[in-house]
């Protein structure tokens, strides 16, 4: 997989919003996009914030879309990888909590004091589990928020979306987050719907062709 850059912004941050649980990392990096009003797709200057940003699983592709990332992080000399995730929580709580992972000891301070907990287990699936295994060269850190479904998850995103603002000190308006992250649910859901419809036709096609 290639990625062609029209512009390459140096010591820039890296927002990675892949599906995973929830689709947290997906609705999140959603609302940034919005809220920063990228240069053309995923990038924001005042910030200097690149978006890594997918609504379709990248299913059998996970370790090329991690050396993909890594790649791109060396190229644009990346000051830290960010990943936006969901994880997968058997226990019912009133609020959805967030939590963070970094192989940065810089980071990780920032993070607490931010008021973030630290991630002590979970089960990490996807892009973002390809990139924690893979990606070396570059500074890494994850935020995790808990949620209880694999449908979407705009309340987890929100969440990310907040605690991504703490650490960074973006300034996000909050007033539109639940609502505009309320109705990218339903896109995803409608779309997810269609892909699945499609998926059946096809494995119908395939079934008629053994048959």
């Amino acid at each position: 997989m290639e990625v062609k850059l029209w512009k390459k912004p140096k010591k820039c941050t890296i927002i990675e919003g892949f599906p995973g649980f929830g689709l947290v990392g997906t609705i999140a990096s959603e609302f940034l996009i919005e809220h920063l009003k990228p240069l053309g797709i995923f990038y924001n200057e005042e910030h200097n914030i690149v978006i890594v940003h997918a609504i379709t699983a990248a299913t059998h592709l996970e370790w090329e879309m991690a050396q993909t990332i890594g790649e791109l992080a060396s190229d644009l000399q990346a000051n830290e990888i960010v990943s936006l995730e969901g994880v997968g929580s058997s226990e019912e709580s009133e609020g959805t909590k967030v939590f963070y992972y970094s192989n940065s000891e810089k980071s990780a301070k920032r993070f607490e004091k931010a008021g973030i907990t630290a991630l002590k287990e979970g089960i990490i699936i996807g892009v973002t589990g390809a990139i924690l295994l893979r990606v070396e060269k570059t500074p890494l850190s994850c935020l995790f928020a808990e949620t209880h479904t694999n449908l979407p998850d705009s309340k987890a995103a929100a969440k990310i979306v907040e605690a991504i603002d703490k650490y960074l000190g973006i300034n996000l308006d909050y007033k539109p987050l639940l609502e505009q992250a309320a109705k990218f649910e339903e896109k995803l859901k409608t779309i997810l719907q269609k892909s699945q419809e499609a998926q059946e036709i096809s494995d119908k096609k395939k079934l008629s062709y053994l048959g």
